[in-house]
């Protein structure tokens, strides 16, 4: 019996070393108390929503494993797929006669509107001997459609196909091969006469009032169709006017009403994304487009009917939706789109003319993400510069040119100089 008290007080002496060593789970003490402890791993992986389900989250799902494939494929096979799946529309036309189009062309793609030029092209130097010699092959060109050749009277909404289609093209081709010697970008550069410009895009959110798919949420669509006069494709690309983070004052113009309102209609067709060319083309990159008004673009009648400032509303419109669409499908070309935004501004440029009047204007496309799932809230935003209506010349009498201003043909020279 004392033998067995004498055992148990001996276990009850025991040291705590063993309750205090390293190996134990107990937590020791020490001073550095800011030490973070371990990550705990999860035990099981996170409960993820059915594909099959239909319920929000499940489509959300479904819907970022897609565009997780997508980021690792070739510009091609992500353009057929982001364009396969037809749906109801609305269709921009870029030269437009609605009210405000201009604000409401700067709401779909986010564009901020820049009165005047970009520094780089306004305060550029021109010889005033190449001036004078370029001058003389555009009015050669002006005079050829106005005075040597004897046309007749024309059809009714037929005088801009007849004079000014092939004065601009006589001009664009002449300007393009006299400069290749200043400008080495034009050595190589394409010229397209009357190409197919598309861009696809999505913006927005809508609710869909009618139909089998009654009350469902889906992303609002859009297609520009545009068709210049001509554009010029380089092999490099123009520098940005302004770096890509820069803060600029101008605002975008926000509505909050349906695109029907504008009015905007819907169309179901096959989604396009096209720069004029090829995907493989060398020349992927735009310089400068033309575009030429409609013959019910008529300033006299506007003026008239006391529709002055929707001249200037209508050469923004077009401006702001053309090089959109052209500067977009060149970066979806290059394998961005909305979920992977650009890494470098895309810039183009545009002369918008009635053979008399010319407007200019520069574009830099920012962003992608108009609406995007990876970037919510996007800060970044497209810019847009331009000049209103400049008269080139009052008119042509007697084999001669009257009224001409050096200073807008300065203009679009220094267009055609820019380079990278």
């Amino acid at each position: 019996m004392g033998k067995k008290k004498k055992n148990m007080a001996a276990y009850r002496r025991s040291p705590l070393q063993f309750f205090l060593s390293t190996q134990t789970s107990r937590v020791i003490c020490s001073r550095n108390v800011q030490v973070k402890s371990a990550e705990v791993k999860p035990l099981y992986p996170a409960i993820l929503p059915s594909r099959t389900a239909k319920s929000k989250s499940a489509k959300r799902r479904v819907l970022l494993e897609f565009f997780e494939r997508l980021r690792t494929v070739e510009p091609e096979e992500k353009i057929r797929a982001l364009t396969r799946i037809q749906r109801m529309k609305y269709v921009l036309y870029p030269q437009t006669f609605a009210v405000g189009a201009d604000t409401w062309y700067q709401h779909f793609t986010k564009t901020a509107f820049l009165p005047g030029l970009p520094e780089k092209l306004s305060t550029a130097e021109m010889d005033e001997a190449a001036v004078s010699e370029l001058s003389s092959t555009v009015c050669h060109a002006l005079l050829q459609e106005h005075w040597y050749m004897k046309k007749g009277r024309t059809f009714i909404q037929k005088e801009q196909k007849q004079f000014v289609t092939p004065f601009l093209m006589n001009a664009v081709s002449g300007l393009t091969a006299s400069l290749a010697s200043r400008n080495p970008v034009l050595q190589l550069s394409s010229l397209d006469l009357s190409p197919h410009v598309n861009f696809y895009w999505v913006n927005g959110e809508r609710t869909i009032p009618r139909g089998h798919r009654r009350g469902r949420v889906e992303p609002q669509r859009f297609q520009i169709d545009d068709r210049p006069h001509s554009q010029i494709r380089i092999r490099q690309q123009l520098p940005e006017f302004v770096p890509l983070e820069t803060e600029v004052a101008a605002e975008v113009p926000v509505i909050q009403l349906a695109p029907d309102r504008m009015p905007l209609f819907q169309r179901q067709y096959d989604n396009n994304i096209s720069t004029g060319a090829k995907l493989q083309d060398p020349c992927c990159y735009g310089h400068t487009q033309f575009h030429m008004v409609p013959d019910r673009f008529r300033r006299d009648k506007l003026i008239n009917k006391n529709l002055s400032d929707h001249i200037e509303v209508f050469l923004r419109a077009n401006a702001i939706a053309s090089l959109f669409a052209w500067t977009g499908a060149q970066a979806m070309y290059q394998g961005f789109w909305s979920e992977q935004d650009v890494s470098r501004p895309f810039v183009s440029q545009a002369v918008i003319t009635d053979g008399q009047y010319f407007s200019f204007f520069c574009y830099q496309l920012n962003t992608l993400a108009l609406s995007s799932f990876s970037v919510p809230d996007n800060p970044r935003k497209n810019l847009c510069w331009g000049t209103e209506s400049l008269r080139l010349y009052d008119r042509v009498t007697d084999g001669d040119v009257i009224g001409w201003d050096n200073d807008v043909f300065k203009l679009l020279v220094k267009f055609l100089l820019n380079k990278p």
